[in-house]
């Protein structure tokens, strides 16, 4: 038995018809050479016969003493949880994406470990597709890259390799389950450790009260209370569009490299340019630029406390026409956070994000203050493989994020980099943002527009 903590709860707290609380990661192989024609329903067979169900994948919830718990299920139904499906043709990606934006529409049975395993054949190219779905109540989206990585090889040869499901524990199983970088984590954690955090109060405090009168002499720094009202910030429904284009990293480190910026600024002018595109064509784009809720690394070379994960407030800069004006906007407010965090002990940047964060959470869960909209878009970067990788010796092609939209939050944009590629996948209400596909397009518009600013051919 293990109980949920305050974070995980809040998950299961905020999950409604409209407002499925699970995230989910798509995977594309090509076969390995000489592989037959139904290599993929072999495939299936064989993970079949993986019926030793690991932890995680083998916790379904129930109640203590009115308190929810993680147990283990001794009546697991594996095909349940494991489905072997085909495209309609003629199998293209558009197929692909249209099956995930259905799948991920679906709420799933609290009364099974709350996971699904999705391997999709029927895909042009001599390609199959895994698309596994997990609440994020059990996994965050580190964790579950971390399984997902561990569930591939970088030999090509090797074979009779486990599912995510079946994958062997872990002697140190920290690296899987701590470590969660969202808002929601940020004010559980905060609440469950309220009496280590007290200490912190008085620099908390100091550095809020900075970052809201630097709001009041400057009319362009962003207040905490103040991101505009837009269409990404409407009531949603619970049916989803998932978008996702790999996009060349050697493009994006070459503009990098001609404005001094970093990966991750390039990465966010990229996501503002798409935005303000997209709002523009829906005449809807605010004056005010919006504010993007960004999980960043503070890990400090001589610490030894592992990696540090903060939350940051950063303005897109949508209000700016000029692609080059708005990365070096975007590089300057990001700075402005981390080097706020510089000075500050891991308990203090917790209560800080936690307090900065505390008007977003309530509108998000109650939805009685509009007026405090805090930020309006998610951007989240959580790292990929540097090197090919392979399952049962199918290469891997590309591997795609699928997050969580919500009631006010109607856009997530997460991403992963693999190989030589960055990997977005954009999820949606479709009533919301009707056409939200097109967001691709803008996307590369946008590195295409930095790329000329920059004189890069």
């Amino acid at each position: 038995m293990k109980p949920l903590s305050p974070a995980d709860q809040l998950f299961l707290w905020l999950e409604k018809r409209q407002q499925p609380m699970h995230v989910g990661g798509l995977q594309l192989f090509s076969f390995p050479q000489d592989a037959p024609d139904d290599y993929v329903a072999q495939l299936a067979e064989a993970l079949r016969h993986h019926t030793r169900v690991t932890p995680p994948f083998d916790r379904r919830l129930d109640s203590r003493f009115t308190q929810p718990v993680w147990v283990h299920d001794d009546h697991l139904d594996l095909e349940h949880h494991f489905r072997f499906e085909a495209l309609p043709t003629p199998g293209r990606v558009r197929e692909l994406l249209a099956f995930v934006s259905a799948e991920h529409s679906h709420l799933m049975d609290r009364e099974r470990p709350l996971w699904e395993f999705h391997l999709i054949e029927g895909l042009r190219d001599r390609q199959f597709a895994v698309y596994t779905k997990v609440h994020h109540s059990l996994v965050d989206g580190v964790s579950a890259m971390r399984m997902a990585q561990r569930m591939l090889s970088a030999d090509p040869a090797q074979r009779d390799m486990p599912p995510i499901w079946a994958l062997p524990p872990r002697a140190n199983r920290r690296e899987e389950e701590g470590g969660r970088a969202s808002v929601w984590h940020t004010l559980g954690h905060l609440i469950g450790e309220s009496g280590k955090q007290l200490g912190t109060v008085p620099t908390v405090a100091r550095e809020l009260m900075k970052t809201i009168n630097q709001a009041r002499k400057d009319p362009a720094y962003k207040s905490i209370f103040h991101a505009p009202r837009s269409l990404l910030n409407e009531k949603i429904t619970g049916s989803r569009r998932f978008a996702a284009e790999s996009y060349c990293l050697k493009r994006i480190r070459a503009v990098c490299e001609a404005y001094g910026t970093t990966v991750n600024d390039v990465v966010m002018a990229m996501c503002a340019s798409a935005l303000r595109t997209y709002l523009m064509n829906q005449d809807a784009l605010p004056a005010q630029p919006l504010i993007a809720m960004v999980p960043v690394s503070l890990r400090r070379d001589d610490s030894e406390e592992g990696n540090q994960v903060g939350i940051i407030l950063a303005s897109l800069g949508t209000h700016l026409s000029d692609p080059a004006d708005r990365l070096l906007h975007i590089h300057h407010d990001v700075k402005l956070a981390k080097d706020r965090y510089a000075s500050m002990s891991p308990e203090e940047i917790l209560n800080y994000t936690a307090l900065a964060l505390a008007p977003a959470a309530f509108n998000l869960l109650t939805g009685l203050a509009p007026k405090w909209q805090t930020f309006n878009v998610v951007i989240s970067n959580v790292p990929g493989p540097a090197e090919e990788r392979y399952w049962n010796g199918a290469r891997l092609e590309g591997m795609y994020p699928v997050s969580i939209a919500m009631d006010r939050l109607a856009l997530n944009m997460t991403l992963t980099s693999y190989r030589d590629q960055i990997e977005f996948g954009l999820i949606g209400c479709r009533r919301t943002l009707p056409s939200l596909q097109r967001m691709l397009d803008y996307l590369e518009e946008g590195l295409a527009e930095l790329e000329v600013a920059a004189g890069i051919s």
